[in-house]
Formats: structure tokens, C-alpha cells, sequence
């Protein structure tokens, strides 16, 4: 006796239960397995998939061909790589009017450093808006979220005229110095990554901080020998993002640094392009090349701490 297929919950037969299929069990003449449509019918996914590939690394492959090719010519340039060679490289490191070894130490200057002084600036806030009651605490919360909405290039004429002045008295930090850039980009070292660390930083448990405060820790000892460890991949992440905000920030560094031994990375790249933008164009190709090293080493060497921080930050 072969069994009827039995009705579901509201009455219809269920669509497992209900194949067309010959009395004998095999499919009728002309049927389609369920799994081969669905095969059928995704194709236009995966050619999509590819054409977006395909779309995203033809810039990439574009400046390999640039940097590699030896006439090192805008004009000569193929999509395709045809000839190689280290010319362009060669060239690159030996200019003494485009000083691109000058110009990558004081990108590893400001990033590096830039980088650090976020990084304990916005847990420094974050500890405090997360762990201690004060009066304030939310409206300092709303407010730097409302900061993020004016966009950071109406500030720039303001910071160009106070760092103009600001040079004539401490020369140190004032207009087209490095240090004064990287006082610039730490005013802005809270932002958003407040907001991300609060959100790591209420996922520890309370208990912790009041069963060391029992044992006399204070709120400092608490937040640099116990909470800093507990907090290690989200602490990962906004130095990664920090990183490469700064390695490629470029409107305010171009405001901001004028002379070629000051200049980072991509403002020096840029006026090498300026300059003649067909007979530079390889080199500026090779040192586009160069300057990404830096930011792939950092993603591939914390990408697990960037994954799991971005997750577990985001939950509240």
C-alpha cells in the first residue's frame, strides 16, 4: 500500500508530499528536478558576481601594468601587462626632486603616532562614558554623535587661520610642520570610535570593576591593568581603521603641508602626478604600489582582532 500525501497544518497538501511523479515513483516526461531550477535560475548571480570582480580590480591591474611598464608613459600604458621592468621603482627611490623615501617616513610618522594617541584618547572616553556616572554623560554622548553629522571641511578654514597664527608664536606646531598636522587629526580622535568602544566596553561585566574596587583599585589601575586586556580586539580594530584614515588622508595634508620635505605620502604623490602627468605617470603608478604595502600588512596582521571587534562592538 502506498501511502497518500498527508494534508499540512492549514488543510493543503504539502509541497514535499505532493511530487508529480508516476505511480511507478520515476518523473513524468518532460519534469525538471527542483534542485536543476533553482541552478537555472541563479546563473545571472554569478555572472554578476564577476563582472563586479572583474570591474573592481581592472583599476588595480591597470597601475601594475603602469608601474612595470619601462617607457613609463601615460600614453604607453596597456591594461594588460606587456613588458616588465623595475625602472619606474628605480627611479622613484633615486629623485631627488620628488623625495618619496621622505615623503613615505613622514606618512609612518603622523599614521604611527596618529594612530596611538586615537587609540588611548577614544578609550580614555569611551571608559568613562561607559563605566562612571557624571553629570553630562549622556548629553556629551548625543553631542559627539550630532558632531558627526557636519562634514569635517568646514573646519578647514578656521584650523588654516588658527595654525597660521598659531605658527608665529610656536613654530613647532604651526602651519606646514608635521607636528601640527597630527595636533589637527587628534582633534578629531574621538568621533565615532567613542561609539564603538562604549559598545565593547558595556559587554564587560560591572562585577569586575566592583570586585577590584574592593580590593582598594582605582578607576586607573582598573582601566590600564584589566580593562585595556579584556577590550584587545576591539582595540585592534580602531587602530586598524585609524591607520588607514590617516596613511591616505589627503585634503587636509594638502591644505596643511606645503614644502616637498614635510609632505606624506599622498600629497607628495600627487604633485608628482601635477607635474607632468604623462611623463610621471609609472613612477606614480610604483609609488602608489609602495604606499599600499603598509596598509595590507596592518589588515592581513589584525584582520582577525578587525572581525571580531567590528561583531561584538556593534551588539549594543
Amino acid at each position: 500500500m502506498s501511502q497518500q500525501p498527508q494534508p499540512a497544518a492549514g488543510g493543503a497538501p504539502s509541497t514535499s508530499a505532493t511530487l508529480d511523479r508516476e505511480p511507478g515513483g520515476e518523473l513524468r516526461a518532460g519534469d525538471v528536478p527542483a534542485g536543476s531550477r533553482r541552478r537555472s535560475g541563479t546563473w545571472w548571480r554569478h555572472l554578476l558576481a564577476l563582472l563586479v570582480v572583474v570591474w573592481a580590480l581592472f583599476p588595480v591591474l591597470f597601475v601594475v601594468s603602469a608601474a612595470l611598464n619601462p617607457a613609463g608613459t601615460l600614453n604607453a600604458t596597456s591594461p594588460l601587462p606587456q613588458h616588465f621592468s623595475g625602472k619606474n621603482f628605480s627611479d622613484l627611490f633615486a629623485s631627488t626632486t620628488f623625495p618619496f623615501l621622505t615623503w613615505f617616513k613622514n606618512s609612518l610618522i603622523v599614521a604611527g603616532l596618529g594612530t596611538v594617541f586615537t587609540v588611548f584618547i577614544a578609550a580614555c572616553a569611551a571608559y568613562a562614558f561607559s563605566r562612571l556616572r557624571w553629570r553630562g554623560r549622556r548629553p556629551g554622548l548625543m553631542a559627539l554623535l550630532l558632531a558627526q553629522m557636519f562634514p569635517a571641511l568646514l573646519a578647514f578654514p578656521a584650523i588654516y587661520v588658527m595654525f597660521l597664527h598659531l605658527g608665529n608664536s610656536i613654530p613647532t606646531i604651526g602651519l606646514n610642520t608635521l607636528w601640527g598636522l597630527l595636533l589637527v587629526y587628534l582633534g578629531g580622535a574621538m568621533g565615532a570610535n567613542v561609539w564603538l568602544l562604549k559598545g565593547y566596553f558595556d559587554t564587560i561585566p560591572k562585577e569586575l570593576d566592583e570586585a577590584a574596587m574592593m580590593d582598594g583599585a582605582s578607576h586607573a589601575r582598573i582601566f590600564f591593568t584589566m580593562t585595556l586586556r579584556l577590550v584587545g580586539p576591539i582595540l585592534a580594530t580602531v587602530g586598524i581603521l585609524a591607520f588607514v584614515g590617516l596613511w591616505g588622508e589627503f585634503m587636509l595634508a594638502s591644505i596643511f603641508l606645503l614644502d616637498q620635505d614635510v609632505r606624506t605620502l599622498g600629497v607628495g604623490l600627487y604633485s608628482l602626478n601635477l607635474a607632468d602627468r604623462n611623463r610621471y605617470f609609472g613612477t606614480f603608478s610604483a609609488g602608489a604600489l609602495v604606499a599600499s604595502i603598509p596598509p595590507v600588512l596592518v589588515y592581513l596582521g589584525l584582520q582577525k582582532q578587525l572581525i571580531g571587534g567590528l561583531t561584538s562592538g556593534s551588539v549594543k
